[in-house]
């Protein structure tokens, strides 16, 4: 940028006498910093055209899609504290956000009662890495979570998940994957810091609504939204958000769909 402050492009200035033939060799080095690198016309930028670098950058996390101004929306499941998360919808956008949370370097632990339709993810996950295990439901050991290898627990036990055995904790995130509204949810959506809602039938849609205290636009939508759209809320926010698989995920997964 023109206002900043501009490397010296001297190379170190020869001495008046040679070198003595024991000394080390100095001419190309600088003190404590390496040798001095090539030199190259300057780029500069007008203060005026800053904002034309601007990049779609926001908080750390997975990107789960973008929102109706087409920006990353990203979820941050890696945290030092407990995450607990519930998602109303289906099993293609649970598998999304596990293969995605794989990739960021996490270690991702499906409690399932359904193993079959899990095990060709696990098995492709991680370019043959064990990122991704599974385990039958109430058999999930404890997981070793730290800074250094985050873990998300998804929970894909049915429309009564019993209480597991492994709980959200720091670097250990937990996902509860609801087909539909259940006797299970008002608990589970009161405990939890995020909620996901895909499309649900305008009854579900009411009750949905009542227990997170949407708004009536938000509450007659759900019922019409698009196969791949989530409904993404907390106790003080909401966005809704289109998940674009990427080539690789609709040839492991197929195409977005919300029954499965």
């Amino acid at each position: 940028m023109s206002g900043s402050r501009r490397a010296s492009a001297a190379a170190p200035a020869a001495t008046s006498a040679p070198a003595s033939a024991g000394a080390p060799a100095r001419a190309a080095a600088r003190g404590g910093f390496g040798l001095v690198g090539p030199r190259r016309e300057r780029h500069a930028v007008a203060a005026a055209d800053l904002d034309a670098l601007a990049l779609p950058v926001g908080d750390d996390g997975v990107v789960v899609g973008v929102d109706a101004q087409g920006r990353p929306a990203v979820l941050g499941v890696n945290r030092p504290t407990p995450y607990e998360v519930t998602l109303i919808g289906g099993l293609w956008t649970a598998q999304v956000l596990a293969l995605r949370t794989a990739a960021t370097g996490a270690r991702v632990t499906v409690e399932t009662g359904r193993g079959q339709v899990w095990s060709g993810l696990a098995q492709a996950a991680g370019g043959g890495q064990q990122c991704v295990t599974l385990h039958d439901v109430g058999r999930v050991p404890p997981q070793g979570a730290s800074a250094g290898s985050p873990v998300l627990v998804i929970r894909d036990c049915g429309m009564r998940p019993p209480r597991g055995r492994v709980a959200a904790g720091p670097w250990q995130s937990v996902l509860t994957l609801l087909p539909y509204l259940s006797p299970a949810a008002p608990r589970l959506l009161q405990n939890s810091s995020l909620v996901g809602v895909q499309r649900v039938s305008p009854d579900e849609a009411e009750q949905i609504g009542r227990l997170m205290r949407l708004p009536v636009a938000a509450v007659e939508s759900l019922p019409t939204l698009g196969d791949g759209v989530t409904l993404w809320c907390t106790a003080l926010d909401r966005q809704f958000v289109m998940t674009q698989p990427t080539d690789t995920e609709t040839g492991l997964l197929g195409q977005p769909r919300r029954i499965d």
